[in-house]
Order: structure tokens, then sequence, then C-alpha cells
């Protein structure tokens, strides 16, 4: 494995769409001990599938289970697309019903642990009950086809039932994540306009209590359309139960019958709908379907992380974020995986909590983001060296994109120098991971996440839409793929204007990008106002409206910082109202403020209180200045600024706070 060294900055090359700024030199081979296991070590098949992603792609979907095969591959009128249209099948056939007949009847499907330390384990079959009887539970409360079901839940096995019960009686699940305030489950459940919701009496996290059926009630004031609640029981908490609306998760499946038909799913029916913020305020409701992501996502989960049927593969996320749906609940599924689940915090009760859980269930591929690696290095080498790590075969990296040396650090203290490291680019509205190293032909470079996936066609380009060949530009998706979103639940048009606007039937994903002469793909972050904190993508827009909410706000900008944990945290500039002092007291009830509002991932990690904001002379906010602000860096042309001292202003009171 070759390692080199690491070159200094460069300056900004001329008439680049996007400044780079640093050259990564180090590159390590693909291991020779993995290549010679590895699902995909052939070359000719990635340039097979770049001569043919169509029949790629085919390929694919033909190693799922379906009643009726699909009539055309792709229908592609941009920016819609059709994925096996004619096609029809129940996914849950493929993550569950096969593998009662293939041998992983009795195999575990989930290895659960909470975070107090209680243990489950769901063998395929047991799995596959489970949901049969929660679907028909469904059934008996009125759930159909085609309706939306919104789950707030913890991270425990029931969540996984939930959107598979979901799945097999054709409603559509919409996950809210845990940690959301009750006034973002209830913009969620507003805007996809859901009958029933399934949440807990409360869950773990880093040892407190969560009170989810709490916050439930708080948002359910206001959802006219929910008719029905379910309550899994975690713990004995305080709750309220409302007679003939609320009904106990574990009272139904004592009542429920054992088998459930699936029902037969066209390939282009709704699957899900996941919300993500997006730069207007309002958050997305990104719906993907049966037949493409399906496809996308068993194709991904078996080239990408090397599954084998004695692999236990541990994927870290939510399944509150896009993430979990697809390599918790539908990817390691359909694959017949056995995955470790777990409820709660890394470091609860000490900073090694992962790595206890990786050395007593011998997890073999393990699936994590930046942030959480970043805070594994600041906790120290010694926690990952109390535990034997040796069944480790190969690591991930998903979120946001990794910088070189924290996949250095990765690579060396976790993957002790022997893991390939899967560094992958996606999106919740691409569905599935569409740049990353097959890890048994490609060789990295620490911080890229190097090319396009099999059959995926991913470019750099300028703002005039041409190709880049070498240096920054925008991202870009020439090609439909089959897991991409069709669509923003109820609105078409911001569907069109927000991904497909930006060049004629191209995909545009919001991130600036670069290309180095290798033709490796460095990712370099969003180039909207959305910040990705902790592998969490934040709109400022949610932000800024929480914020002026508070009876002390007129006026709020929010901008990303660089965080050495968290990659961007987010910073807030505010205007108060007249009289109104601005102090550290105000600063923390502002924060505190938003964190009840939209949830304690999107608390500012610094207010800086300001007389005005830097606005054009149309009075629109100049967040690129705010941002170089806050990061230091010399001020861009001001020339068009209503008032171009507020500036100078606004930099000194920064650097007092």
């Amino acid at each position: 494995m070759a390692r080199s060294k690491k070159t200094k900055p460069k300056g900004k090359p001329a008439n680049l769409t996007i400044e780079t700024l640093l050259t990564e030199n180090r590159v390590f081979k693909p291991n020779p001990v993995f290549v010679k296991q590895a699902n995909l070590r052939d070359s000719a098949v990635l340039r097979k599938a770049a001569s043919d992603p169509e029949g790629f792609w085919a390929e694919m979907a033909g190693e799922l289970v379906w009643n009726k095969k699909w009539s055309q591959v792709l229908e592609w009128k941009a920016p819609d697309a059709k994925w096996f249209a004619g096609g029809k099948l129940n996914v849950t056939e493929t993550c569950l019903d096969q593998h009662l007949t293939n041998g992983r009847k009795n195999k575990a499907a989930l290895i659960w642990e909470g975070e107090p330390g209680d243990k489950r384990t769901l063998t395929y079959y047991a799995l596959w009950k489970q949901v049969n009887k929660f679907a028909n539970a469904l059934k008996g409360l009125g759930v159909g086809k085609g309706d939306r079901v919104a789950i707030y839940l913890p991270m425990i096995p029931e969540l996984i039932v939930s959107m598979l019960a979901c799945a097999r009686i054709g409603a559509i699940h919409s996950v809210v994540f845990g940690g959301f305030s009750p006034e973002s489950l209830r913009d969620r459940i507003n805007d996809a306009g859901a009958k029933l919701l399934i949440t807990a009496d409360g869950g773990y996290r880093r040892g407190q209590i969560i009170p989810l059926k709490h916050d439930a009630d708080v948002a359910l004031a206001d959802c006219p359309t929910i008719e029905s609640v379910v309550i899994v029981k975690r713990g004995d908490f305080l709750l309220r139960v409302k007679e003939g609306r609320d009904h106990w998760y574990h009272r139904l499946m004592q009542e429920a019958k054992s088998y459930c038909p699936p029902v037969q799913m066209g390939s282009e029916d709704p699957l899900f709908i996941l919300y993500t913020s997006g730069s207007t305020g309002k958050p997305k409701g990104i719906w993907h379907t049966c037949g493409g992501y399906l496809t996308g996502v068993y194709a991904t989960s078996k080239y990408v992380f090397d599954l084998k049927d004695n692999d236990v593969f541990w994927c870290t996320a939510d399944c509150g974020w896009v993430t979990g749906h697809s390599y918790i609940t539908y990817g390691p599924l359909a694959n017949g995986a056995t995955q470790v689940m777990y409820e709660g915090a890394p470091d609860w009760p000490d900073p090694d909590r992962f790595w206890q859980i990786v050395s007593e269930n011998g997890v073999t591929i393990f699936y994590t983001a930046p942030t959480a690696i970043r805070a594994f290095m600041r906790w120290g080498k010694e926690w990952p060296d109390k535990h034997d790590l040796s069944t480790l075969r190969l690591l991930g990296s998903v979120g946001e994109p990794i910088n070189p040396e924290a996949w250095i650090w990765y690579h060396e203290v976790i993957g002790k120098e022997r893991c390939p490291i899967v560094d992958t680019w996606w999106q919740t509205e691409t569905g599935h991971i569409l740049i990353t190293p097959i890890p048994g032909i490609t060789s990295t470079k620490p911080g890229s996440a190097t090319h396009a996936f099999p059959g995926i066609s991913a470019v750099v380009l300028d703002e005039k839409g041409n190709v880049v060949k070498e240096g920054g530009g925008y991202l870009a998706i020439t090609k439909p793929w089959p897991g991409m979103l069709r669509g923003i639940w109820g609105d078409r048009q911001r569907f069109v204007d927000t991904y497909w606007t930006k060049w004629p039937g191209i995909y545009f994903p919001g991130d600036g990008a670069k290309i180095d002469k290798d033709g490796y793909i460095w990712i370099l972050g969003r180039v909207d106002d959305v910040i990705n904190t902790a592998g969490h993508r934040i709109s400022t827009m949610e932000v800024e409206s929480a914020l002026v909410e508070h009876a002390s706000v007129v006026e709020a900008a929010v901008v990303g910082i660089p965080h050495e944990l968290k990659g961007e945290a987010l910073a807030a500039f505010v205007t108060l109202g007249k009289g109104i002092i601005g102090d550290q007291k105000l600063s923390g009830q502002l924060k505190d403020h938003v964190a009840r509002k939209i949830g304690a991932l999107a608390k500012p990690d610094k207010i800086i209180f300001s007389a005005d904001l830097p606005k054009t002379r149309s009075g629109k906010i100049m967040r690129r200045l705010l941002r170089d602000i806050a990061a230091g860096k010399v001020m861009g042309d001001t020339t068009t600024l209503a008032d171009p001292d507020v500036i100078s202003r606004i930099k000194k009171r920064y650097e007092e706070e």
C-alpha cells in the first residue's frame, strides 16, 4: 500500500467556479487479501456499466423478488424518470419473505442493544412475523395502500418493523427523527397528511429520558388528519392515553393475525416520504418509489460494503435520516445481512461504547459519520485500544466530506491499516450512494469519495454547464438513476426549481466539487444556504424563522462556521428590538428557543448581536459576507451594500463575542 506525503495548499487557480485549496496526494491501493474475496473486483464490470447503465441496473433489479417483470427498464423525460415501468413487487418480499426459504430463516437479522444495556436479537423469521402482525394491526386501524403513516420512535426494532409493516400493506411511511421538536413533527405530519402516528412512551439518550409521547401530544393538538396513535412501550414512562385514539402496540400485536399478504405495488408507487431541510425554510418531503429505490440500495449495499452471509454490518445512523432507511432498513435486509442496531449515544456511559459493541458482536463492517470519527479522535485512541477490533474488515464514512486527517486516523487506529475505507457521497434526494470507492478495485485518497458507482454519471461542471476536467466547480448528475427522488410531496414546482433548473435535464445536488488530475471527485460542501452540521442538513431559513419568532428578535441571519467536531456549526447574527440589550443570558435563551422550536440539532453555537445586517439595496441579506466574517476571511466585494460601514461594525462585535 503506497503512501506519499501531502502537499501544501495551493493558491486559487484562474476562472474556477469554486475555490480549491488543498491537494491530497496520499494514495492507498486495495488490500490484496481483501481483493481476493471481494464481491466486485473486475474493472471490466465498471466499463460495461459505463457503456450500458440501463443494462447494469436491469441486472441488479433482476436479483430482487418481482411478482411481475417490468416492460421497460427506463422511461426518461427530464425531470421525470420511470424505472422498471410495469413491474410489480412488494419490497418486503425481497427484504424478508425470500430469506425464509433461502437458508436464512433462523439467521440473525437484527442484533439490537438499548442504551441502558438491554438486548434483543431477531432472526429473519421473527422479524418477518412481527412485520406481518403489525401490518395486520395497521389494517385493523383503517390504514391502506397510499395512506401516509408518520413514525416518531427511538432506535428500537419496532422502528424497522413499523417501516416494513407500512411497506407490506402499501402505506407510505414518513419517519421523523426522534430528536425533532413537537413543532417539527407537527409540520411534517400536516404536510404529508398522515392518517396515523406511531410513537413510543419514551426513549433514552445519554442517560436522559426523551418524552416522545408527550412531545407527540403537543404536536397532535394541531394535526387534524391523524385518526389513530400507536404507542410502543419502551419503558415505564409517564404519559397520557387518549381513549379511542391511542392504542398500545403490544396489545395490538397480541390480537393480530400472523400472516399478512403483501400488497402488490407498481415499481413507481411511492414507498416513503422523508423530509429534508430546504433553503426556503419549509422542509421538503422527498418521496421515493418501490422498484428503483430498492434496486439502488440493494446494489450499493452488495458492492460498496462487500456484504457476505457471515458479515455483521453496523450502520450507526438513525432511521430518522435517509442513511437509516437505505443502509439499515432496506439495503442490508434485501441482501440478507445480519446487522447491529443501537439506540443511544457513542459516549454513554463512556467514550468506548461503540467499540464495546463492535467487539462483543464481532462487527465486520462499520459505517459512521465524520462527525463521530472526529469525536473519537478528540476522546483519544486509548478508548478503541481497550477493545478487540480485529473482526473489522471494512470501514465506511457518510454524511459529509471527511477531512484527510480524520480519514487517516480512522484508517490507522480503527482499521489497523488493513481495512479499506469507503467514503460515500449521496443525499436524501438520491436515495442511495452515487459516488464511492469500490473496495476491491479503487485506490483511495483520504478525503475523496473517488468515482461514481457503476451505472452513475457524475461530473463536475462550471456555471455554464461545461465539464471541468481538472479543478473546481459544481457537482452534477447527468443521467437518471434508479433511486432518484420522484418529487417533493405536494409541490411539483419546487421539485423542478430546486434540482432541475441550473442546467437543462441535469440534476444539481447543490454541492460544490473539484476533480483532480486522476479523475477523483472531491466534495467541497453546500453552495446554498443549507448547512451540514454533524451530518445533518439544517436550513438556515428554518433557524432564522425560529429566532425571529422570539419576542426580542426583529431580524436574524444564520451561516455556517467551521467546527472541529461537527464540520460546520451554526452562527446566528441577530438584530434585537428597540431597547433590548443583548447579553449572555439572552444569548442562552435564544439558543434554547431554537432547540424548542426545531430541535437541539439546530441550536446555534454562537449568537452575535448586531444593530444591522449587511444587505443589498434591494434588502437581501448578504450571507456570504457574514460567512467571511465568521471564518475570519478578507471581505469580498461590498459595493452593493446599502450601508458598507455595517461590515466593520459587525466584524468588531463578532471579535468581541
